[in-house]
C-alpha cells in the first residue's frame, strides 16, 4: 500500500508535542469506515538493545480471523523512550512495514493508545491521521483517566475518563482476567472499536490481532 509522507519524524520533544496539538483536531470519533473484512495487528519490538525498530503488521480476515496477510519492518530506532511521544518512536518502522502490504487493511488495530492520551492523540490517533485508516487503540495498561469497577463478564466495560470526558473504554474481554484500555483512534466510534475488539477476541485476554503482530515483533 502507499502512504503519503505527512511530517518529518526527526523531532526532539518540544516539536512533538506541538505536533501532536496540531494534528490532534484531524482526529474523527465517529464512524467513517466501510465494510470491515481484513482487520490488522500492529506491533513493535527492539533489537539490538533498542538500536533497531521492529514493526510487525499482522493482517486477518473478518470476522473469521483466518490469517491472510503479514509484513516486518525493521528501522534505526531515533526516538527516546517517553511515555505519551511513543508514536514517534514506533510508527516510522510501522509505516515500513505497512507499506509492504499489496492491500490495506480495513481496520489497524494498535497496540498502545489512542484518544485515551493528555493531547487525545496516542499512538493509534497518530497512526489513523498520518495513513487515513480506521484506526483503533488497544492498550494492555492504563495512560491516563479514572474508571469505576468493570464487571467481571466477558464483553463488561466501563468508561475511562479524564474530567468529566470519556476518553475510553476499559473492557473485560475474557472473564476473571485484567481488562483492556480501548480507545478511538481515527474513523471509529468508541462503541464500535469496542465492539470490533471483542468480535477479534477469542479465548485470550488479548485480541488475535495483537497476538499475531506481537509474535511477528518479537520474533
Amino acid at each position: 500500500m502507499k502512504i503519503s509522507r505527512r511530517h518529518a519524524w526527526n523531532l526532539d520533544i518540544a516539536a512533538a508535542r506541538a505536533l501532536q496539538e496540531r494534528l490532534a483536531p484531524e482526529v474523527i470519533t465517529r464512524d467513517a469506515l466501510g465494510e470491515v473484512r481484513r482487520v490488522a495487528g500492529v506491533d513493535v519490538g527492539f533489537e539490538d538493545g533498542g538500536r533497531t525498530t521492529r514493526a510487525a503488521v499482522a493482517v486477518l480476515k473478518f470476522p473469521g480471523l483466518e490469517p491472510c496477510a503479514r509484513a516486518v519492518a525493521r528501522r534505526r530506532t531515533r526516538f527516546p523512550y517517553v511515555p505519551g511521544y511513543l508514536s514517534f518512536r514506533e510508527i516510522p518502522a510501522v509505516l515500513a512495514a505497512l507499506e509492504r502490504l499489496r492491500e490495506a487493511p480495513d481496520v489497524l488495530l494498535c497496540d498502545g493508545q489512542g484518544y485515551a492520551h493528555p493531547r487525545r492523540f496516542g499512538l493509534a490517533c497518530h497512526l489513523g491521521v498520518y495513513t487515513g485508516l480506521p484506526s483503533i487503540g488497544v492498550g494492555k495498561t492504563r495512560l491516563i483517566g479514572t474508571h469505576g469497577r468493570v464487571p467481571g463478564r466477558r464483553g463488561a466495560w466501563c468508561p475511562l475518563r479524564d474530567g468529566d470526558e470519556v476518553i475510553g473504554a476499559v473492557l473485560r474481554t475474557r472473564a476473571g482476567v485484567k481488562p483492556l484500555y480501548v480507545s478511538i483512534g481515527h474513523r471509529v466510534s468508541l462503541e464500535t472499536a469496542v465492539g470490533i475488539v471483542m468480535q477479534c477476541t477469542t479465548r485470550y485476554r488479548l485480541p488475535e490481532t495483537t497476538r499475531a503482530a506481537h509474535r511477528l515483533a518479537s520474533g
